[in-house]
């Protein structure tokens, strides 16, 4: 176990990319001291302390992203900050302080806690895809995307893209304090994110597949990645001592009817809405991410898990 004596952090624990980090970490040993905005929330917290380990080596503490501060006592004495806590919805009248605000200011908030520290040897930020990929920049079938595209601000405000200005200026918010902060910093840039649920309730990327399979619409195309396999590479990006800059996860491009094909093979009895067959979409390269040492879930097996998790929480009928 690797991670034993070692203490960590990760904000957010609650989310669904952080249980399974929460999870996977105390598997290897690490102490964790985890953040969620409510401790007296059983749907945000008793998951978490059924994790094998977590009686003794979970440690629970209540942080608000947009609270100067509020982090400190939770980032005190780590050696690894892992920085998931981020609002992740598309639907808002408020962008400015539901979205946004959040996310710049509570990254912010985390970074200046962790500069505090002189035991905070690296911090691994969650960041997005959709602080990649949206920009003015042709994307036909025939485009690779990598590590060295971002996303345009002024192009996330002309499409009225809340989230994914979100993500985009808290990543430029992370780069710019910890290069004048001497902060070692990893990001990770996960697609869309499925796999098996531990928490109770469903998370934003669960929530709007479910709502596909029930035929009430998606988005034209999806970048997959697998949770458990996002999970692991925010540790290896904390692990490796070469881990550097960003890293793309992403498994499959897929158009949305070509994902919902994928899924009537795996079901077949399951009334799976028809759709028109989509527009080829841009393909993104993982490499780093393999060298990373992510052997990534195929997106069958991902889809398969998410829906059979999401059946034993009776929320997919």
């Amino acid at each position: 176990m690797s991670g034993a004596g070692k203490v960590v952090c990760v904000t957010g624990a609650s989310g669904y990319i952080a249980s399974w980090l929460v999870k996977l970490l105390l598997q290897r040993g690490y102490t964790v001291k985890a953040t969620v905005r409510n401790l007296n929330d059983l749907n945000k917290v008793a998951h978490l302390k059924e994790f094998e380990g977590a009686e003794e080596r979970l440690h629970l503490f209540e942080a608000n992203l947009i609270e100067d501060g509020s982090f400190d006592s939770a980032v005190h004495g780590c050696e690894g900050v892992f920085h998931t806590a981020s609002p992740a919805f598309l639907e808002t009248t408020n962008p400015q302080a539901e979205l946004i605000e959040p996310a710049v200011k509570g990254t912010l908030n985390v970074l200046k806690s962790c500069s505090k520290e002189s035991s905070v040897r690296r911090v691994v930020l969650t960041s997005s895809v959709a602080a990649v990929t949206f920009n003015f920049r042709s994307k036909g079938p025939e485009v690779i995307v990598d590590e060295t595209w971002f996303s345009d601000p002024v192009f996330c405000e002309e499409i009225k893209s809340w989230y994914c200005l979100s993500k985009t200026l808290a990543e430029e918010a992370a780069w710019k304090f910890s290069e004048e902060n001497g902060i070692d910093l990893v990001v990770i840039n996960p697609g869309y994110t499925i796999g098996p649920l531990l928490q109770p309730t469903l998370n934003y990327t669960s929530e709007a597949f479910l709502n596909l399979i029930k035929g009430k619409g998606g988005f034209p195309s999806y970048r997959f990645v697998d949770v458990r396999d996002v999970a692991q590479a925010h540790i290896l990006g904390f692990e490796k001592p070469s881990a550097s800059g960003r890293y793309l996860l992403v498994e499959r491009s897929l158009t949305c009817s070509e994902a919902l094909e994928i899924l009537q093979k795996i079901y077949p009895s399951m009334d799976v809405p028809k759709i028109p067959a989509g527009d080829p979409t841009y393909k993104v390269c993982n490499k780093r991410a393999q060298d990373l040492g992510i052997i990534f879930t195929p997106f069958e097996v991902s889809l398969k898990d998410m829906i059979e998790s999401l059946k034993e929480r009776i929320l997919l009928s």
